[in-house]
């Protein structure tokens, strides 16, 4: 699993308490809490799930109460049951300031890892991995994905700098073999991905040796076919499934052989884990 570090988050962390506090300030607590009162409270998860963010929630306490004291009842990529506590707090009222923002990236960082988990399960003892898209939040990115891997998932490229991925779109360029060709003079080494939606451009794909050959938004038996037909081909290449995957459907899929499942709805869809803070 990777490793979240505090330049990945400070930047947002920043902008949301920001974001929340305006010009103003938390007014509520400021005139209904006492300043000088020692609060005491937990972050409990109301349902199953795997959490992801807690760094980030510890770091929005400190920002809001300097004298806050954070200790981890779990580590991120835990799977937790309803009722379990996963953080215990102990600080001022600038606690009450920083629950909304540390709870909103926690139950969100949560929730994408919970998905990705059902996901992962659905799939175990198959040899396809499950993988994000780059349909992630934007500036989001970084935490998307670590959440993505806290869940069990595999992260496909970061960006468009990490990998090569020829999308139906960019076929409309002066030719794909004289563009490949550009590519690997420029960028040896770096990941190609070629997407393809039939046979007759996989079968052009393959020709162009890449490491992955993406199947889109195929299904059924054109897609039993052409997994075996790629294998026996190529045994070298990686075969990626992707296009609109559900959980109902991701197993039947991966039975099929693919060597990959990407996900978009992983980041863009994953409902938020419900977690809250209760003060004692």
């Amino acid at each position: 699993m990777p490793k979240l570090r505090p330049a990945d988050y400070r930047p947002l962390l920043r902008a949301a308490l920001r974001e929340d506090l305006g010009r103003g300030g938390d007014v509520t607590t400021r005139f209904l809490i006492p300043a000088g009162v020692r609060l005491r409270g937990r972050v409990v998860s109301r349902e199953a799930g795997v959490i992801c963010g807690l760094d980030i929630a510890a770091a929005a306490f400190k920002a809001c109460e300097p004298r806050a004291r954070v200790r981890f009842l779990v580590r991120d990529g835990a799977l937790v049951r309803p009722g379990q506590a996963v953080l215990a707090v102990s600080g001022g009222p600038g606690l009450l300031t920083a629950e909304r923002t540390a709870l909103n990236f926690l139950q969100r960082m949560s929730g994408v890892a919970t998905l990705t988990r059902r996901f992962v399960e659905r799939t175990r003892g198959t040899r396809a991995r499950i993988l994000d898209t780059r349909k992630t939040l934007p500036g989001w990115r970084v935490l998307d994905k670590y959440a993505v891997a806290c869940g069990g998932g595999l992260n496909h490229r970061m960006g468009l700098y990490d990998a090569a991925m020829v999308k139906d779109n960019h076929y409309h360029g002066d030719g794909l073999r004289a563009g490949v060709a550009r590519l690997r003079r420029a960028r040896p080494g770096i990941p190609l991905i070629i997407e393809c939606d039939n046979a007759s451009q996989a079968t052009r794909a393959l020709s162009l040796r890449p490491d992955v050959i993406l199947l889109d938004n195929m299904r059924g038996p054109l897609l039993r076919r052409e997994i075996a037909r790629i294998r026996g081909l190529d045994p070298r290449v990686k075969i990626e499934v992707s296009g609109g995957v559900g959980l109902s459907e991701v197993r039947a899929l991966a039975k099929l052989g693919p060597d990959r499942i990407s996900i978009g709805r992983l980041t863009h869809s994953a409902p938020a884990l419900d977690l809250g803070l209760d003060l004692q």
